[in-house]
């Protein structure tokens, strides 16, 4: 199999993921350029991670990758990605697609139209939640009905609640609450955190009730990405058992209950990954850039645009749903779920 080729257009804390993904893994992976806005960010970035660098779109396309990674402030990502299709060109970029709907709209259009797009929603690939997602999708709980989710913010938290409860497109009432909490920050993007600073964070919790019986319950604030004194949580329910976190309790086939914990999902990049040091985020990244390859090919999608944009879109009913704490916010149909697309 031919390594995948790409460009990263951007030059943050999520861009240089897509480089240690492919310095870990060099025999799939490489990282031919990544896109600065400045000499000096460019010079900074090879010269702090060996980087290879440049501050020329027009040198980046003379490259000929296999695609484009979009990895730019969120406020940019549409923009950014709908230049690069233009250019004719792949993309792959972060989440969310767009902040706007009309945003998101447009990025569907380009899909009809032929553009290659794909956004980099990667829990469901996380080693951790694939084997509950997969435990889930076994029938073992009989129907998914509820999904109590304290794992990740805004459009993870929908892309989990969506697929846990297999919701699909269904339409969706909204409602939400926000509480401030103070908590001593212990942790951070770039390492541990020892001063004691005691600071304020935003809790925030939803509730998804979707037109086909499932309701999830999210529960998130953003300190649970990096705290030790915060943890993550999972719990999805069905009339035939649970599964809570790694443990799942159901009914086996003479309909006596059986408890058990879950084992890891058997996948050679996972372990490939593991063992080049890669995190689980980054292993996550690094399973979906390997599926890139078939959709490349004219394969499926990865993680289809239709989905990801109905992430985003409900992230942000759940945005507006915090603004009028208790009162519903009801979805409406959009051109990628309604029959002609339109």
């Amino acid at each position: 199999m031919a390594k995948l080729r790409f460009v990263v257009v951007g030059s943050g804390w999520r861009s240089l993921f897509y480089w240690r993904i492919a310095q870990a893994l060099p025999e799939r992976f490489e990282l031919c350029a990544m896109l600065c806005r400045t000499e000096e960010k460019a010079e900074k970035m090879h010269r702090e991670y060996g980087v290879p660098v440049s501050t020329s779109a027009e040198q980046c396309a003379a490259l000929h990758p296999d695609f484009v990674v979009v990895a730019v402030n969120k406020a940019s990502i549409a923009a950014v990605s709908t230049e690069w299709l233009a250019r004719g060109f792949a993309v792959l970029c972060e989440t969310p697609a767009a902040l706007e709907e009309d945003a998101l709209r447009a990025l569907w259009q380009l899909h009809r139209q032929g553009a290659k797009l794909q956004v980099a929603e990667q829990y469901w690939l996380y080693p951790t939640l694939a084997k509950r997602l997969a435990a889930v999708h076994s029938g073992a709980l009989g129907t998914p009905q509820f999904a109590r989710l304290s794992v990740a913010h805004g459009y993870h938290a929908v892309s989990l609640a969506r697929q846990f409860l297999n919701a699909g497109q269904q339409p969706v009432r909204v409602t939400g609450r926000s509480w401030t909490e103070k908590i001593i920050e212990t942790d951070s993007r770039w390492g541990a955190v020892h001063n004691g600073a005691l600071v304020e964070k935003t809790l925030q919790q939803h509730t998804l009730e979707f037109a086909g019986g499932g309701t999830a319950f999210l529960d998130f604030n953003g300190v649970q990405y990096h705290s030790y004194l915060r943890s993550t949580h999972t719990s999805v329910q069905g009339e035939r058992g649970e599964v809570f976190d790694d443990t799942l309790r159901c009914l086996d086939a003479a309909g006596e209950p059986v408890c058990r914990q879950l084992t890891p999902l058997p996948d050679p990049l996972e372990a490939a990954a593991a063992q080049a040091g890669l995190n689980e985020d980054e292993t996550a990244i690094a399973c979906f850039l390997d599926r890139m390859q078939s959709y490349l090919a004219g394969g499926a999608e990865v993680y289809p645009l239709a989905d990801a944009l109905q992430d985003a879109y409900l992230a942000l009913l759940m945005e507006r749903a915090l603004a009028a704490p208790g009162q519903p916010v009801e979805s409406a149909p959009q051109p990628w779920n309604t029959p002609d697309g339109l």
